[in-house]
């Protein structure tokens, strides 16, 4: 992680083992840093009060469904926002059992930063080693691992010791050491230790609080220049016929999803090749010399080109290849099992393509990251499969661009989505 000061916005996530304190360490969070409603803690407060309890409850703040409540477990993925004075963050609060695999995919693919939560009693479980491997898989840059509940251990730091030695050696078991910006810090999310505030239960501990890891950590895409990367959402041709400005206006809308694009830089238009120069860029009514990456814009080109939503305008220079096969890591999300005889709908930024599965290579023991022999996905399994597609998709790898790199798998007779790929 950077040492500077970085006033964007961060996205990240807490997972860790059931009942490692993922859903306390986030109420402690918005606790802490004074982003709760007067009204919404009177009411986790009164639902303490009816559990027995003493102090408030803050893990209520995040398990939202009453499911939740009643067990003391997350189920679904949480998400919450609260702001510094000098950032704004998106917390997903994923689920810690190995059923809700699909909903800790789901809350990861966004992330730029991963809280990995360990119970000081316990240290490194199978779950804990699972949700390692999935934000690796992933892509997630950045992780945390949080040694939670150091006061059941009287604040020992030779027990915070061997957990990092042992989660050190299993991160080189994977390859995330090399990957990955790997911290450590020790806490206690119930009484707020090294959360925002230090107190003075670990002299020991000279490095920094949880939230100075947060308000240091890069935001996405800033880490690494990108290639521009801009899928066609919809082709703006108005039909004011009485603005002479408008009469031959045609402009592509959509979203930059990775890199920059300036007026006068040369593209290309793929899967056709045409090729053109940027005559104008504009976001809303405003024109704008340049644009980055999650800017929503409209790009007008110098000369006539036959495009339309699905493709995908580049960079000239740093043009990916149009291809028809596929190398993905997929999570299963649907209670169908996958089938390799049928046709699936692949859906990669705007572009769709019928896709059949190639091969099943193998698919991942999420518990023991063994590769096994399989010929069928069922929900929640991670496998590697080709596939091979009716239609050309602008790819990159996983590894070097997260939306150009991602696709979701559609169910054609359901319209349901039905899993989720990284391409390899």
């Amino acid at each position: 992680m950077t040492t500077q000061h970085n006033d964007s916005l961060l996205r990240f996530m807490t997972c860790g083992s059931v009942d490692d304190g993922k859903s306390t360490l986030i109420g402690r969070l918005l606790f802490d840093t004074k982003t709760i409603l007067a009204d919404t803690l009177t009411q986790i407060s009164n639902t303490s009060k009816k559990r027995g309890m003493e102090a408030v409850d803050l893990s209520l703040l995040t398990d939202g469904l009453q499911a939740e409540r009643e067990q003391g477990i997350t189920i679904d993925v949480a998400y919450r926002y609260f702001s510094t004075g000098t950032r704004k963050y998106i917390i997903a609060d994923a689920p810690g059992h190995e059923q809700y695999t699909r909903n800790m995919v789901t809350a990861a693919s966004t992330a730029n930063l991963a809280i990995i939560l360990i119970d000081a009693r316990k240290g490194v479980l199978t779950q804990t080693r699972r949700h390692s491997y999935l934000a690796h898989l992933v892509g997630i840059p950045h992780i945390v691992v949080a040694v939670n509940k150091m006061d059941l251990v009287n604040y020992d730091q030779a027990v915070y010791d061997k957990i990092c030695a042992d989660y050190k050696a299993f991160a080189e078991e994977i390859g995330l050491a090399q990957a990955r910006d790997i911290r450590f810090i020790p806490m206690s999310a119930l009484n707020g230790d090294m959360l925002v505030d230090r107190l003075d239960n670990m002299p020991w501990y000279q490095g920094e609080t949880l939230l100075e890891m947060l308000e240091q950590a890069p935001a996405a895409h800033t880490e690494q220049s990108e290639q521009f990367r801009f899928p066609v959402q919809f082709v703006c041709r108005p039909h004011a016929s009485d603005d002479p400005e408008l009469h031959d206006f045609r402009g592509f809308m959509g979203r930059v999803e990775s890199g920059e694009i300036a007026v006068g830089d040369a593209v290309t238009v793929l899967p056709n090749g045409y090729q053109s120069k940027v005559k104008a860029i504009q976001l809303g009514d405003v024109k704008l010399a340049s644009a980055q990456t999650e800017q929503s814009i409209t790009l007008l080109l110098e000369d006539e080109i036959d495009t339309s939503r699905g493709d995908m305008i580049v960079k000239t220079s740093e043009a990916p290849e149009a291809v028809k096969q596929i190398e993905a890591f997929v999570c299963w999300l649907s209670e169908t099992p996958l089938s390799p005889a049928r046709t699936y709908i692949v859906r990669h930024t705007t572009r769709e393509s019928k896709a059949k599965i190639g091969a099943i290579q193998y698919k991942v023991d999420v518990n023991t990251l063994e590769q096994q022999p399989t010929t069928d996905l069922k929900m929640n399994d991670i496998a590697r499969l080709s596939f091979k597609l009716a239609q050309p998709l602008m790819v990159d790898s996983y590894k070097t661009n997260r939306a150009t790199g991602a696709f979701i798998i559609i169910d054609e007779s359901t319209n349901n989505t039905v899993g989720a790929g990284m391409i390899a």
